[in-house]
């Protein structure tokens, strides 16, 4: 007996209220397949991170990008798994990217591949985490005794040093030069990258009733014709960035996970349903940019 299997479809998570959210399992999405259970061809792993794995790309110069479903918190003294955050977040990436390099910030980003991995081109990682702060919370609540949701004066610009031995420390230019992290003009570049993409993400997120609180940025070395410039890499995620709902200030990143609150999953899925990147959502549901497909 044959069986067509176009005719079976997963049935795609409703639309999620913010003030619900807090009614699901903690940390658990609504697909039950066994991640595991997918088999990939076999090709050379590059390097593996705590929510990505970069695999060598069919092309010279270019890298796979796989999106996992962990989720670590407190330089990963917390570890779990949200089965269908590495979807969601390879959606949002790749959305956001697009929409950055519309914008004319240079990216690595190239294409989808599929559900889980985007092609990207390969750099050379500047070691340094820049983090662009709007409004208190997390750290810089521990650092100046600010109250979390305190809009700040400006948007703050914070470099951390990029090593999970040393639980990525908070640095200054003076350390970067210093020790050879980056060069002064490569500083600059990150610098002025950074406050042009927290322009465009606010307005953006705005759009579509989120509030950006802060956000991490990471950048790397493009070299082609024996030309370098300096790009925007790794991904920007709610794995990365925190976001609020602008009317109840309900968290939709992983503060969910470090801070268990549960419903990590629906809260990405509600991220990308407002950016319209999710096949439930239509031009009526989205107020903002909407992805053509």
């Amino acid at each position: 007996m044959r069986i067509d299997i176009t005719r079976f479809r997963l049935s795609p998570l409703p639309a999620v209220g913010i003030s619900r959210l807090a009614r699901y399992p903690k940390n658990v999405g609504r697909c039950t397949a066994d991640p595991k259970a997918t088999t990939m061809p076999r090709r050379r792993k590059i390097y593996e991170g705590k929510a990505k794995v970069l695999f060598e790309g069919p092309e010279p110069g270019t890298l796979v990008q796989h999106f996992k479903d962990d989720a670590t918190a407190f330089n990963n003294e917390k570890h779990g798994i949200i089965t269908g955050k590495g979807v969601l977040n390879n959606r949002i990436s790749e959305y956001l990217m697009m929409r950055l390099a519309e914008a004319g910030v240079p990216t690595h980003f190239v294409r989808r591949l599929n559900m889980r991995e985007q092609l990207v081109r390969e750099v050379e990682i500047i070691p340094v985490e820049v983090v662009v702060r709007n409004i208190a919370a997390g750290s810089i609540c521990k650092r100046f005794g600010l109250e979390e949701g305190s809009v700040l004066p400006r948007s703050i610009v914070e470099y951390y040093y990029k090593s999970d031995d040393l639980g990525d420390p908070l640095i200054s230019e003076e350390h970067i030069t210093a020790f050879g992290w980056a060069a002064p003009p490569e500083i600059d570049d990150m610098l002025s990258l950074s406050l042009r993409i927290n322009d465009f993400l606010l307005g953006l997120f705005l759009g579509v009733g989120l509030r950006l609180v802060d956000f991490k940025l990471e950048y790397g070395r493009l070299y082609e014709d024996d030309q370098m410039r300096v790009v925007l890499a790794d991904e920007i995620t709610p794995d990365g960035c925190r976001l609020w709902d602008i009317e109840t200030n309900e968290k939709m990143d992983k503060d969910r996970f470090r801070r268990d609150l549960g419903g990590v999953a629906e809260a990405y899925q509600e991220v990308a349903r407002r950016l319209g990147i999710t096949p439930e959502a239509s031009q009526q549901d989205v107020k903002g940019p909407v992805l053509i497909q």
